[in-house]
């Protein structure tokens, strides 16, 4: 044995729970997990934590250490000073089960509410092709791992529970982003998903999601920005507006399949929706270009006073917040059902 470190780990369950004081053995090019498993094995055979892989690629170890949203089987002692405290707690998004397992359930949730790929209905299995740089693309969203650091870091679930129900999370956003980038995907609706369903809109670019990623993906720079770009050119866009009533992009792609986002209630989820508050309503249906039996839109078509979409955040919520709101409150053990 090297050296013994001072480690504190959060010991506890969903009703609560407090931080306490190891004293642990440490060889060197060990990692937190590694300290852990001794921890379990010589002072606290009780401990509860998740590992599988110890490799980095099941995500399963997830922890913050120091505060930082951190894999437990890649994070070296090395890198802490010596004499350092090195403080162990479980994910703070989530409701705690025990000790350092947390209840994930939410993201699986969330993943559960995202379409499934759509094949082309006029290729069969085998006859797909794609370009190279298409592959490319989407293989770098294919490397997640679910470890969720970055759900968890994102502070708009991270300081609000109430948004849970709103807010898919940056992980659903790269799989949304990838399918819609993804050149044979026959689904036109996932960037109005995107911004109706899954709460795109809350997301305000601080890339914290980036930096705790274990596989340095670039979520907000190669996934959710341009798909915040492409839901403003095609929704925003005065431009983009006036082409598509032109060409009568509305009629043709609503003929092809559904633009309109299938709303997910539940009971569970609907009898805990605040009163007042209608996240999971249908947005507006689109309003069918006025075209003349000479196939021609009128000009006044081009100068009603209509939105062009529905907000992200709904028309019953107002910003900024009330400051009384602005509080974190940790996250119950039943969840969404809290």
């Amino acid at each position: 044995m090297d050296s013994k470190r001072h480690f504190r780990v959060w010991r506890g369950d969903g009703s609560g729970g407090q931080l306490e004081d190891f004293q642990v053995e440490v060889n060197e090019g060990e990692v937190v997990l590694d300290v852990i498993h001794r921890m379990q094995a010589t002072q606290a055979p009780d401990l509860a934590c998740r590992w599988n892989c110890k490799a980095g690629k099941c995500g399963s170890c997830s922890v913050e250490i120091n505060g930082m949203p951190r894999l437990a089987c890649m994070t070296r002692m090395s890198t802490f000073d010596d004499g350092e405290t090195v403080t162990v707690t479980p994910l703070r998004t989530f409701p705690v089960i025990r000790d350092l397992v947390t209840d994930v359930s939410f993201n699986y949730q969330k993943a559960r509410e995202m379409p499934a790929f759509a094949p082309p209905p006029d290729l069969a299995p085998g006859e797909y092709r794609m370009q190279q740089i298409d592959v490319d693309r989407s293989q770098e969203f294919r490397k997640c791992i679910e470890c969720f650091l970055c759900q968890n870091t994102c502070h708009v679930v991270r300081d609000h529970e109430e948004n849970k129900r709103a807010f898919a999370g940056p992980r659903v956003f790269i799989r949304a982003a990838e399918l819609d980038m993804h050149p044979l995907d026959a689904r036109t609706d996932r960037k109005e998903m995107a911004q109706a369903e899954q709460g795109l809109g809350y997301c305000n670019i601080t890339k914290c999601c980036t930096e705790v990623c274990p596989e340095h993906i670039k979520i907000t720079d190669n996934a959710i920005i341009p798909m915040k770009e492409r839901v403003v050119d095609r929704r925003f866009d005065p431009l983009v507006f006036l082409g598509r009533k032109i060409f009568r992009r509305d009629e043709v792609e609503g003929a092809e399949v559904s633009t309109t986002p299938t709303v997910h209630v539940t009971e569970s989820t609907a009898a805990h929706v605040p009163a007042g508050v209608t996240w999971h309503a249908a947005p507006p249906a689109p309003v069918v270009s006025r075209v003349g039996d000479d196939g021609r839109i009128g000009v006044t078509e081009f100068t009603l006073d209509r939105s062009g979409a529905a907000s992200p955040f709904g028309d019953d919520v107002q910003f900024p917040l009330p400051v009384e709101q602005l509080r974190y409150q940790r996250p119950s053990p039943s969840g969404l059902d809290s």
